[in-house]
């Protein structure tokens, strides 16, 4: 079921709520993407194999997808991003959910374990890092090459021009741990602007505020079952980004998927959802 969650006057958020498929459903799923990336980002497959399992949900942040288009209008920030995560789940009257978050997601899952711990029965993260804490020694951040990628982000292209920006985006997000394959990303894309409606590139997550990621000292008071998992070939958080978040994270546990990087391709995904279902049945409530 697809609908739209008004979050702040003027502010739309598209999402949808996918029925359960298998025989003995557990809580629901919230899946949360990265920046300036639609619900549609999720891989098809990874959203089927999890509804397998759950009721899943998932939604395009806003000026993502088919959600408003706010950024010049209506400034926001990433705190407002969590905030439209509680509006999603309360408009499907969802009063807890496992959730999992990728990038800049696992950014606003923090934020939720901070200020909803009770509205979460898990959390998931990967390709992410920790939340600041003034003073201490900063974790690697992007390569050099991927930070010149994102420099052309929102350069004038047509429509099929745009599209193989896109894919080079992915190879150099995949990184070289496992194969890329352009066909399939271009694939991803192509329902991405489908969705969407537009070709247009999605810059409006560059130009948020910030303010309020600098609670990660807050993070050890964690008790939500928290897995981070570490993507070792990840060019955007590299290594040992995954490993502090989960010493971070008062219960915080890491697993490692060998090769991956910040890209869901077809070599990842099964221990992707392996690694989150065995995380979201370990927490669930008794029955």
């Amino acid at each position: 079921m697809e609908r739209y969650v008004d979050v702040a006057p003027g502010v739309r958020i598209w999402a949808e709520d996918i029925s359960p498929t298998g025989p003995n459903p557990g809580e629901p799923l919230l899946l949360v993407m990265g920046a300036n990336a639609s619900a549609f980002t999720w891989p098809q497959e990874l959203v089927d194999r999890l509804a397998e399992h759950h009721r899943v949900i998932r939604y395009d942040h806003r000026d993502t997808g088919l959600s408003s288009k706010v950024i010049d209008d209506q400034p926001y920030g990433i705190t407002d991003l969590a905030a439209d995560a509680v509006a999603v789940l309360d408009a499907f009257d969802v009063p807890r959910a496992h959730v999992v978050g990728m990038s800049m997601g696992g950014f606003i899952v923090q934020l939720l374990l901070l200020d909803h711990a009770d509205r979460l029965a898990s959390a998931t993260l990967f390709c992410t890092g920790a939340m600041a804490v003034p003073g201490a020694p900063v974790m690697p951040g992007p390569e050099e090459a991927l930070l010149r990628l994102w420099g052309e982000m929102d350069d004038p292209r047509d429509p099929e021009g745009e599209l193989r920006w896109r894919v080079a985006h992915w190879r150099a997000l995949n990184g070289t741990g496992t194969p890329f394959d352009p066909a399939e990303f271009r694939a991803l894309e192509e329902r991405v602007i489908e969705h969407a409606g537009s070709s247009e590139p999605t810059t409006a997550h560059a130009r948020m505020a910030t303010e309020g990621l600098e609670r990660g000292g807050e993070l050890a008071a964690v008790e939500v079952p928290t897995l981070i998992i570490e993507a070792p070939e990840d060019p955007a958080f590299p290594p040992p980004n995954a490993g502090h978040l989960a010493r971070s994270i008062g219960s915080g546990r890491l697993v490692r998927i060998p090769g991956m990087g910040h890209a869901i391709n077809r070599t990842v995904l099964s221990p992707l959802v392996a690694a989150i279902l065995t995380q979201t049945t370990a927490a669930a409530t008794p029955a």
